[in-house]
This record gives C-alpha cells, sequence and structure tokens, in this order.
C-alpha cells in the first residue's frame, strides 16, 4: 500500500509534541517484531491514544493499523485521514468483517493496533478485555505485543474538557514482551493473561511516571489505588452503565 498519508501525519504530530514540550519515553519497542504481522494490544485513558500507540512502534520503524469505530471515518476531517492511513472501520453491529480484515492484515505481515478495553476507561486501570486481540492473533499466527500508556489522558479524555496545548506533559509508551496465542488454547484464559500483562505494564509506567498532581484539584488524574480522585473501578463501570 502507498504511504502518502501516514508518514506526513507521523511527523506532524511528533512536531506538535515538540513544540508543547511532551516528553515522550517510549520503552520496549525492541519488543515489537521489525517484521512480519503482530497485534498491539494497549490500554485506553484517552481519546488521542492511538496517535501515541503508533509512536510507540516508531522506534521499530512500523506503522500501525488501528481497529477504530465507524463513526470516525464518517467525519469529514477525520475520516480521509483514517483512510489515508489505512487504519480499519469497526462496525459494531457487523464486527466480522472487521475481524476478517484485521486477521487479512496480520497475515500480510502488518501491524494491527487494538484497545481491548474498547471504551476508555474512567477509572485509569485496566477494564475487563474483549478477547478479540488474541483470537485474530491466533487465527492470523502472530504475536501479540502488549502495551501502556501514561499521560495520554491529561490532555483529552472522558469527561474531562480537551487541553491538547498543555505544556510539559511527560508521556510514557511501554510495549511489552510478546507472546504467541495459538488456536488450540482457550480464548479465554489468554485474555485474562493479555489483561495482567496490560495491567502490570500499566502499573510499570504509572510508578516511573516523573510528575505529580500539583493540587488537589489535580488529582483527577491518578487512579483512587494511587491517591486520587478518578473513579474506582466499581464506580467507573456503572457510569458507563448508565451511559449504554
Amino acid at each position: 500500500m502507498a504511504e502518502l498519508v501516514y508518514p506526513p501525519v507521523v511527523l506532524a504530530a511528533k512536531l506538535m509534541f515538540r513544540v508543547l514540550d511532551n516528553k515522550l519515553r517510549v520503552d520496549g519497542a525492541e519488543h515489537i517484531p521489525a517484521t512480519g504481522g503482530a497485534v498491539i494490544a494497549c490500554n485506553h485513558v484517552s481519546y488521542l491514544d492511538f496517535i501515541f500507540c503508533g509512536l510507540g512502534a516508531q522506534p521499530a520503524k512500523r506503522l500501525v493499523r488501528f481497529m477504530a469505530k465507524q463513526e470516525i471515518f464518517s467525519n469529514k476531517v477525520a475520516g480521509p485521514l483514517m483512510r489515508g492511513m489505512h487504519h480499519i472501520p469497526v462496525d459494531r453491529s457487523a464486527g466480522a468483517s472487521s475481524y476478517r480484515e484485521a486477521v487479512a492484515r496480520l497475515r500480510a505481515g502488518e501491524v494491527v493496533g487494538v484497545f481491548p478495553e474498547a471504551t476508555i476507561s474512567r477509572s485509569f486501570t485496566v477494564k475487563e478485555i474483549k478477547s478479540g486481540a488474541v483470537r485474530m492473533a491466533a487465527e492470523a499466527g502472530v504475536p501479540v505485543v502488549p502495551m501502556a500508556l501514561w499521560g495520554t489522558h491529561r490532555l483529552w479524555t472522558k469527561g474531562r474538557p480537551r487541553t491538547l496545548t498543555k505544556r510539559h506533559v511527560p508521556i510514557l509508551i511501554r510495549a511489552g514482551e510478546p507472546f504467541q496465542p495459538k488456536p488450540d488454547e482457550d480464548a479465554e484464559v489468554l485474555t485474562k493473561d493479555l489483561r495482567a500483562r496490560m495491567s502490570a505494564l500499566l502499573e510499570q509506567v504509572q510508578a516511573d511516571y516523573p510528575d505529580q498532581p500539583a493540587s488537589e484539584n489535580e488529582r483527577w488524574w491518578l487512579p483512587t489505588h494511587l491517591g486520587g480522585t478518578a473513579p474506582t473501578p466499581e464506580a467507573a463501570a456503572a457510569l458507563d452503565a448508565r451511559r449504554e
């Protein structure tokens, strides 16, 4: 596929974050295969996560094709960019076709990015996750690379105003060791394993994060177990259920 859109978008994102002095740190990129298909399974705390997850694969010189809801592709501005970067639209009422497309891309040697939580985590912990990531990796015969992001939610997350021009916000991106799901393995067991791996990575980047809230009002971006005022996982699940 011709890459006329993706490289300029990556350059523009890097330039914007450099201007804003958003200190990006990528760890574990050596775990992303330099060639061949792979699934990157990332936690989800911000509307901007696909940008940063994609940047996490840049040291490995890989372009990530994200599975994203169809509505984004219908947007007059975002739609042409998403199609130009060859991302994969997902119609939640008919997800089988997007799943087949993702498996085909993986078999063709591409990296497919997924957010197995499906929606943003209001608690800033890893929610229960869907099995699609491990199932498509098993079917395509490719590894799953777990990934965690932290700091992206301070720019734009669910229930908070956008602060896209906020300066000096550290962003940590960490890829973990890949694992290879097999077609004969239990998808539920594999999914629990993936969630545990993602949670461990998230705890690592939270522990390594160089900033702390400057005031009590800023404690919203920390999860409850770290002394923050974000909803507990149970309260977050209740909020999500009320909005479905």
